[in-house]
């Protein structure tokens, strides 16, 4: 059947869309919630719904042809990527991280990546994980010309390096053999306060762009100011700053501007706030675009970046959830331009990963390039007006951070003073303020716990050395709970109990119910409800209030008095009102964590 002309409704048909109607629409949205007035001005509307990141970055509600993409992929400053158009598929390196002790596993694991997707090699290596020893039998079997190798050593890099160095040449693969020492002496003063030697690094890398041309020697590690609870933008400023520091030691040690920065691989953390994660891998790349104009090198010196999913956002509890955000986290460094990605496994947490969470690790990444075709279009995130103006917003803020570093004497000048892990620390405190609110709501662990899952057993993995920064995670409050409930349960052979008194009907009482009951879930507190009768059979004292306001207005003080007389010590309400006989509330946007730990004391259950 052909369809005249005349009849195609086209967009062309619809009348323009205009800011102010769209501002009409949501005002009345909002005045229906008490967020605004009558009279509250349609200027003053989008203010309203705009947040700010940790970075003071705005995150707006919308976003127009104003925040349009710029330049061209493949062009510096390189924020639309590396890739020029037309130029096809790319993909990206599927890194994969070893870090078992045992050089025989340690070898198996490698083969078996590599035989099923993997690309790359990451090793850990000395006090966190393989012995410099064994590095030789690690790699037996792995054709070093094919597969690139990542060494991350510590305090033994020297040795670590001088020991591949060695087993490149003695197999003939100098010319071919490619990959990064992973020499980091300011990461190295991040992580354990005590740093490494500039000089050294910087013959490392002397070394390698005069025998081994396709090596590189150095890593900008940005992940300890992640790991330690900073934002994207002071990672990215300090990564860039560290960066700056080798480059003014290398070209100290005779490479030229262009040799320097073709030694250094940055290596950043991805989260699964993909948006988040998207633009700071974007606004990496225009800040060291930045850093080789004022330097003088040459086009062709972009960014190389290794993007690794976040170890903060990884839970020990309810670890299944975490193949979810190391996908979203994958997905990001993919769409945001990462040279090289590693996923970790889903049970990091918990100690050394098995065969089926490296399985699973590395399929995360098999799934994107193959199945989802990511890998097939270039700059995928390029004309989100809010991809754009969310790495412009981040690149400013970390290029202001990264010259307040330069201000106080450079990286290690910086940390050696306390300047970088006080304004970590004040990130770290707003965030954990977040989370203990639930603002920023961690599946499985502080929204819909499960009591009664049972945790896989793994192995310990070596712990690296610490003194530096903290390391922390985002679920550590809510987990410590939860391991003082497991400690009670198992002393006791009972967890705590909370009583949800439920008044009305159950339409009336459900929805605070499953609210109440889902908060002390999430501090290892079992519930157990009914009506305020049934308390006394319940075993506990704690109780708390679930219904309407309206039920709260007829019945709440009543309900609280026959608690009381049945043995409360402590009467919660799931809600706002004040009442007679209730001690407090809990609510949408308390703090979880202060209620937890104050239901765990009243019950009995020690520190």
């Amino acid at each position: 059947m052909t369809v005249p002309p005349d009849e195609i409704e086209l967009a062309a048909a619809f009348s323009p869309a205009e800011r102010d109607r769209w501002r009409e629409m949501v005002k009345g949205v909002l005045r229906k919630s008490g967020a605004a007035a009558e009279g509250t001005p349609l200027d003053e509307i989008e203010d309203l719904l705009t947040r700010e990141s940790y970075d003071g970055v705005p995150i707006a509600a919308l976003y127009t042809r104003d925040d349009a993409p710029p330049g061209r992929p493949g062009l510096a400053p390189y924020v639309r990527e590396v890739r020029p158009d037309g130029e096809g598929i790319a993909g990206w390196d599927v890194r994969q991280l070893h870090a078992h002790p045992d050089p025989a596993v340690t070898r198996e694991a490698i083969l078996a990546d590599l035989e099923n997707g993997a690309t790359s090699v990451w090793l850990r290596l000395g006090d966190g994980g393989l012995p410099v020893a064994g590095l030789g039998e690690a790699l037996r079997g792995v054709l070093l010309d094919l597969a690139p190798v990542a060494l991350d050593a510590g305090t033994a890099t020297s040795d670590a390096a001088d020991a591949f160095l060695s087993l490149v040449a003695e197999r003939g693969d100098a010319a071919d053999a490619s990959g990064t020492l992973g020499a980091d002496p300011l990461g190295l003063a991040a992580r354990t306060g005590t740093p490494g030697s500039l000089e050294d690094a910087a013959a490392l890398a002397v070394r390698c762009a005069r025998e081994f041309p396709k090596l590189r020697a150095v890593v900008a590690d940005g992940t300890p100011y992640h790991d330690a609870g900073g934002s994207d933008a002071e990672e990215l400023g300090a990564a860039v700053a560290a960066g700056v520091a080798y480059l003014r030691a290398l070209t100290g040690a005779g490479l030229s501007v262009d040799e320097a920065f073709g030694q250094i691989e940055f290596r950043l953390a991805v989260n699964a706030d993909q948006f988040a994660s998207i633009a700071k891998l974007r606004a990496a790349r225009r800040l060291w675009a930045r850093v080789a104009e004022v330097s003088g090198a040459s086009d062709g010196t972009a960014a190389r970046i290794h993007a690794v999913t976040s170890s903060a956002m990884m839970t020990r509890r309810d670890p299944w959830v975490n193949m979810l955000r190391t996908t979203l986290a994958a997905f990001a460094a993919g769409v945001g331009g990462a040279d090289a990605v590693t996923v970790q496994p889903f049970d990091a947490r918990l100690g050394l990963p098995d065969g089926f969470a490296r399985r699973i690790a590395r399929n995360t990444q098999t799934l994107l390039l193959e199945e989802s075709s990511l890998a097939r279009v270039v700059d995928p995130a390029g004309g989100s007006w809010y991809a754009e103006s969310l790495t412009e917003g981040i690149a400013r803020a970390a290029w202001t951070w990264f010259t307040e570093i330069e201000k106080a004497g450079g990286l290690a000048a910086a940390l050696d003073s306390g300047l970088v892990a006080d304004r970590i620390a004040a990130t770290w405190a707003r965030r954990r303020e977040d989370i203990a609110r639930r603002k920023a709501p961690l599946t499985g662990v502080s929204e819909f716990p499960d009591l009664a899952e049972p945790l896989p057993e793994r192995a310990p993995a070596p712990r690296p050395p610490g003194g530096g920064l903290p390391v922390v995670t985002y679920a550590q409050d809510f987990e410590a709970l939860r391991d003082r409930s497991d400690a009670h349960a198992e002393a006791t052979g009972a967890r705590p109990r909370v009583f949800l008194a439920t008044l009305g009907p159950v339409a009336v009482h459900t929805a605070r119910a499953s609210f109440a009951a889902n908060l002390f879930q999430a501090g290892g507190i079992e519930t157990v409800s009914g009506p305020p009768e049934e308390f006394e059979a319940s075993g506990t004292s704690v109780a708390c209030l679930c219904s309407s306001d309206k039920m709260y207005e007829e019945q709440a003080a009543e309900a609280a008095r026959v608690l009381r007389q049945a043995g409360a010590m402590k009467v919660w309400l799931a809600g706002k009102g004040t009442y007679e006989g209730v001690d407090a509330g809990v609510y949408a946007g308390c703090d979880a964590i202060g209620v937890l730990e104050t239901a765990l004391r009243d019950l009995g259950v020690n520190e």
